[in-house]
Protein backbone atom coordinates (compact mmCIF):
# COMPACT_ATOMS: atom_id res chain seq x y z
CA UNK A 1 0.00 0.00 0.00
CA UNK A 2 1.34 3.76 -1.18
CA UNK A 3 1.47 6.01 1.59
CA UNK A 4 -1.98 8.05 0.31
CA UNK A 5 -3.50 5.11 0.51
CA UNK A 6 -7.06 6.08 0.24
CA UNK A 7 -7.04 8.99 0.54
CA UNK A 8 -7.80 12.07 -0.87
CA UNK A 9 -5.18 14.39 -2.38
CA UNK A 10 -5.30 17.77 -3.37
CA UNK A 11 -2.79 18.73 -6.26
CA UNK A 12 -2.69 22.20 -7.65
CA UNK A 13 -0.66 22.79 -11.04
CA UNK A 14 -1.19 19.49 -12.12
CA UNK A 15 -0.41 20.16 -15.63
CA UNK A 16 -0.44 17.10 -18.17
CA UNK A 17 -0.80 15.08 -15.09
CA UNK A 18 2.55 13.25 -15.05
CA UNK A 19 2.57 14.46 -10.94
CA UNK A 20 -1.37 13.12 -10.67
CA UNK A 21 -0.96 9.74 -12.17
CA UNK A 22 1.64 9.10 -9.65
CA UNK A 23 -0.35 10.00 -6.81
CA UNK A 24 -3.00 7.49 -8.18
CA UNK A 25 -0.23 4.98 -8.10
CA UNK A 26 0.91 6.06 -4.32
CA UNK A 27 -2.94 4.62 -3.59
CA UNK A 28 -4.79 7.67 -3.53
CA UNK A 29 -8.41 7.68 -3.75
CA UNK A 30 -9.47 11.13 -5.19
CA UNK A 31 -7.24 13.98 -6.63
CA UNK A 32 -8.60 17.06 -6.36
CA UNK A 33 -6.64 19.41 -9.01
CA UNK A 34 -7.12 22.88 -9.56
CA UNK A 35 -5.42 24.45 -12.71
CA UNK A 36 -5.71 27.46 -14.40
CA UNK A 37 -4.24 26.55 -17.77
CA UNK A 38 -7.07 25.42 -19.98
CA UNK A 39 -4.65 23.69 -22.76
CA UNK A 40 -4.34 20.94 -20.45
CA UNK A 41 -8.00 19.96 -20.51
CA UNK A 42 -7.04 17.00 -23.08
CA UNK A 43 -4.07 15.66 -21.16
CA UNK A 44 -6.04 15.62 -17.74
CA UNK A 45 -9.24 14.10 -19.81
CA UNK A 46 -6.99 11.24 -20.27
CA UNK A 47 -5.97 10.92 -16.70
CA UNK A 48 -9.42 10.72 -15.75
CA UNK A 49 -10.39 8.43 -18.02
CA UNK A 50 -7.75 6.01 -16.50
CA UNK A 51 -9.19 6.57 -13.35
CA UNK A 52 -12.66 6.53 -13.82
CA UNK A 53 -14.30 8.90 -10.72
CA UNK A 54 -11.59 9.78 -9.35
CA UNK A 55 -9.98 13.21 -10.64
CA UNK A 56 -11.81 16.36 -10.10
CA UNK A 57 -10.56 19.13 -12.24
CA UNK A 58 -11.18 22.63 -11.53
CA UNK A 59 -10.11 25.08 -13.70
CA UNK A 60 -9.45 28.49 -12.01
CA UNK A 61 -7.24 30.76 -9.75
CA UNK A 62 -5.68 28.30 -7.38
CA UNK A 63 -5.48 31.38 -5.20
CA UNK A 64 -9.15 32.20 -5.48
CA UNK A 65 -10.17 28.59 -4.72
CA UNK A 66 -12.75 27.74 -1.69
CA UNK A 67 -10.81 24.76 -0.95
CA UNK A 68 -13.22 23.49 1.80
CA UNK A 69 -15.84 24.19 -0.51
CA UNK A 70 -13.82 21.45 -3.33
CA UNK A 71 -13.59 18.81 -0.61
CA UNK A 72 -17.40 19.00 0.35
CA UNK A 73 -18.02 14.86 0.52
CA UNK A 74 -14.81 14.01 1.26
CA UNK A 75 -14.37 11.91 4.37
CA UNK A 76 -10.94 12.68 6.31
CA UNK A 77 -8.50 15.38 5.40
CA UNK A 78 -6.16 15.42 2.92
CA UNK A 79 -3.04 15.39 2.06
CA UNK A 80 -2.08 18.60 -0.55
CA UNK A 81 0.67 17.28 -2.65
CA UNK A 82 1.67 19.95 -5.68
CA UNK A 83 4.79 21.48 -7.26
CA UNK A 84 3.40 24.87 -6.75
CA UNK A 85 3.60 27.51 -9.31
CA UNK A 86 6.73 29.56 -8.05
CA UNK A 87 5.03 32.88 -9.25
CA UNK A 88 2.08 32.45 -6.46
CA UNK A 89 3.82 29.66 -3.92
CA UNK A 90 4.60 31.92 -0.72
CA UNK A 91 0.67 33.63 -1.56
CA UNK A 92 -0.78 29.78 -1.86
CA UNK A 93 1.45 28.41 1.59
CA UNK A 94 0.73 31.13 3.50
CA UNK A 95 -2.95 31.41 2.52
CA UNK A 96 -2.99 27.79 3.71
CA UNK A 97 -0.78 28.33 7.01
CA UNK A 98 -3.03 31.27 8.13
CA UNK A 99 -6.25 28.98 7.93
CA UNK A 100 -9.04 29.55 10.61
CA UNK A 101 -10.39 27.63 12.24
CA UNK A 102 -6.71 25.69 13.41
CA UNK A 103 -6.16 23.08 13.14
CA UNK A 104 -6.79 23.01 9.64
CA UNK A 105 -8.95 21.29 7.14
CA UNK A 106 -5.44 19.27 5.62
CA UNK A 107 -3.42 16.51 6.46
CA UNK A 108 -0.38 17.46 5.78
CA UNK A 109 1.54 19.18 2.83
CA UNK A 110 3.80 18.03 0.02
CA UNK A 111 5.45 20.79 -1.97
CA UNK A 112 7.88 21.70 -4.18
CA UNK A 113 9.70 24.93 -4.31
CA UNK A 114 11.93 27.22 -5.60
CA UNK A 115 15.00 26.23 -3.89
CA UNK A 116 15.75 29.71 -2.16
CA UNK A 117 11.72 30.01 -1.05
CA UNK A 118 12.02 26.01 0.92
CA UNK A 119 15.41 27.51 2.42
CA UNK A 120 13.12 30.60 3.91
CA UNK A 121 10.69 28.13 5.03
CA UNK A 122 12.58 25.78 7.51
CA UNK A 123 15.69 28.52 8.29
CA UNK A 124 16.43 29.18 12.29
CA UNK A 125 17.36 32.73 13.67
CA UNK A 126 20.15 34.37 12.97
CA UNK A 127 21.02 32.98 9.68
CA UNK A 128 19.94 35.12 6.41
CA UNK A 129 16.93 33.09 5.11
CA UNK A 130 15.12 33.94 8.33
CA UNK A 131 12.06 36.21 8.00
CA UNK A 132 8.54 35.53 8.15
CA UNK A 133 8.18 32.75 6.32
CA UNK A 134 9.86 30.97 8.66
CA UNK A 135 8.09 32.22 11.53
CA UNK A 136 4.35 31.39 10.57
CA UNK A 137 5.54 28.07 9.16
CA UNK A 138 7.19 27.42 11.98
CA UNK A 139 4.92 28.42 14.60
CA UNK A 140 1.80 26.53 12.62
CA UNK A 141 3.78 23.43 11.79
CA UNK A 142 6.75 21.13 11.90
CA UNK A 143 8.73 21.82 8.42
CA UNK A 144 11.33 19.61 7.20
CA UNK A 145 13.24 20.08 3.67
CA UNK A 146 13.08 16.40 2.49
CA UNK A 147 15.54 16.69 -0.68
CA UNK A 148 16.12 18.86 -3.68
CA UNK A 149 16.10 18.77 -6.88
CA UNK A 150 18.51 20.21 -10.04
CA UNK A 151 17.19 22.34 -12.78
CA UNK A 152 18.00 19.19 -15.07
CA UNK A 153 15.56 17.40 -13.37
CA UNK A 154 12.32 18.78 -15.69
CA UNK A 155 12.01 19.53 -18.97
CA UNK A 156 12.40 21.80 -19.94
CA UNK A 157 15.18 22.75 -17.67
CA UNK A 158 14.25 26.24 -15.36
CA UNK A 159 16.64 28.87 -14.14
CA UNK A 160 16.75 27.68 -10.77
CA UNK A 161 16.98 24.77 -8.50
CA UNK A 162 14.45 22.91 -6.50
CA UNK A 163 13.24 21.63 -3.24
CA UNK A 164 10.70 19.72 -1.50
CA UNK A 165 9.32 20.18 1.67
CA UNK A 166 6.94 18.47 4.23
CA UNK A 167 4.59 20.51 6.47
CA UNK A 168 2.33 18.98 9.25
CA UNK A 169 0.47 21.15 11.30
CA UNK A 170 0.96 21.57 14.85
CA UNK A 171 -2.51 20.49 16.43
CA UNK A 172 -1.93 23.12 19.40
CA UNK A 173 0.76 26.07 18.22
CA UNK A 174 2.78 27.30 21.17
CA UNK A 175 2.40 29.65 22.81
CA UNK A 176 -0.84 30.78 21.31
CA UNK A 177 -1.57 33.94 19.97
CA UNK A 178 -3.70 34.99 17.07
CA UNK A 179 -1.53 34.58 13.65
CA UNK A 180 -3.20 37.60 12.01
CA UNK A 181 -1.14 39.78 14.88
CA UNK A 182 1.76 37.26 14.15
CA UNK A 183 1.79 38.46 10.81
CA UNK A 184 1.66 42.10 12.21
CA UNK A 185 4.89 41.50 14.19
CA UNK A 186 6.69 39.57 12.17
CA UNK A 187 6.22 41.92 9.04
CA UNK A 188 6.90 44.89 10.82
CA UNK A 189 10.23 43.25 12.71
CA UNK A 190 11.70 42.35 8.87
CA UNK A 191 10.47 45.31 7.42
CA UNK A 192 13.52 47.01 8.27
CA UNK A 193 15.83 43.53 9.05
CA UNK A 194 18.63 46.14 9.90
CA UNK A 195 16.83 48.24 12.80
CA UNK A 196 16.89 47.56 16.19
CA UNK A 197 13.71 46.31 17.62
CA UNK A 198 12.67 49.40 19.59
CA UNK A 199 12.66 51.32 16.19
CA UNK A 200 11.50 48.91 13.93
CA UNK A 201 8.03 47.56 15.89
CA UNK A 202 6.78 51.91 15.52
CA UNK A 203 4.52 50.80 12.88
CA UNK A 204 2.89 48.35 15.84
CA UNK A 205 3.22 50.74 19.31
CA UNK A 206 3.59 54.53 19.86
CA UNK A 207 6.19 53.43 22.50
CA UNK A 208 8.08 49.98 21.13
CA UNK A 209 10.57 50.07 24.32
CA UNK A 210 7.83 49.96 27.07
CA UNK A 211 6.22 47.54 24.71
CA UNK A 212 9.58 45.24 24.88
CA UNK A 213 10.07 45.42 28.32
CA UNK A 214 6.82 44.62 29.17
CA UNK A 215 7.44 41.46 26.72
CA UNK A 216 10.65 40.73 28.42
CA UNK A 217 12.92 41.38 25.21
CA UNK A 218 15.79 43.44 24.69
CA UNK A 219 14.93 46.86 22.40
CA UNK A 220 18.12 46.90 21.04
CA UNK A 221 17.98 43.13 19.65
CA UNK A 222 16.94 42.69 15.83
CA UNK A 223 14.17 40.28 14.41
CA UNK A 224 16.15 38.16 13.00
CA UNK A 225 17.87 36.84 16.73
CA UNK A 226 14.41 36.31 17.69
CA UNK A 227 13.02 32.37 18.49
CA UNK A 228 9.71 31.55 16.95
CA UNK A 229 8.76 31.60 20.11
CA UNK A 230 9.40 35.18 21.21
CA UNK A 231 7.56 36.14 18.23
CA UNK A 232 4.75 34.53 19.08
CA UNK A 233 4.81 35.85 23.04
CA UNK A 234 4.83 39.59 21.32
CA UNK A 235 2.33 38.41 19.54
CA UNK A 236 0.29 37.23 22.82
CA UNK A 237 1.31 40.22 24.10
CA UNK A 238 0.60 43.06 21.53
CA UNK A 239 -3.00 41.77 21.26
CA UNK A 240 -3.53 42.62 25.35
CA UNK A 241 -1.38 46.06 24.81
CA UNK A 242 -3.19 49.32 25.64
CA UNK A 243 -4.89 51.06 22.85
CA UNK A 244 -3.39 54.45 22.13
CA UNK A 245 -5.00 57.53 24.21
CA UNK A 246 -6.67 59.81 22.27
CA UNK A 247 -5.28 63.12 21.81
CA UNK A 248 -6.88 65.87 24.51
CA UNK A 249 -8.11 68.95 22.58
Amino acid sequence: AGPLEGRTAIEVGPGPGGLTRALFLEGAARVVAVERDERCRPALAAVAERYPGRLDVRFGDALAADWRGLLAGTTGKPVIVANLPYNIATRLLIGWLEAEPWPPWYDRMVLMFQKEVAERIVAGPGTKAYGRLAVIAQWRAKPQLLFQLKPEAFTPPPKVASAVVLLVPRADPQPPCSVTVLGRVTAAAFGQRRKMLRQSLRALVPDPIAFLEAAGIDPTLRGEVLSIADFAHLARVLERWPKVAPLER
